[in-house]
């Protein structure tokens, strides 16, 4: 799965075409992004995410995508 947000971005959604998984983040003040992960009917909370910049923003996404994995 692809994930390219940016710390500038306040919303951003991703569904892997494969598995149907969808992530939902969206951010108010572009520092702390809270990411929802699931379907497109329903999602959990997986936490936020901090980030200074694109590449953090990303790798935090990517590790709560992963931790969401191991516990489905």
């Amino acid at each position: 799965m692809d994930i390219n947000m940016s710390v500038q971005d306040n919303f951003s959604s991703y569904i892997d075409e494969k598995t149907g998984l969808a992530i939902f983040v969206d951010s108010f003040d572009n520092h702390d992004f809270e990411v929802r992960i699931g379907s497109t009917d329903e999602s959990v909370s997986m936490g936020t995410s901090t980030a200074e910049n694109d590449e953090e923003l990303n790798r935090s996404i990517l590790e709560l995508v992963e931790k969401y994995k191991e516990n489905s």
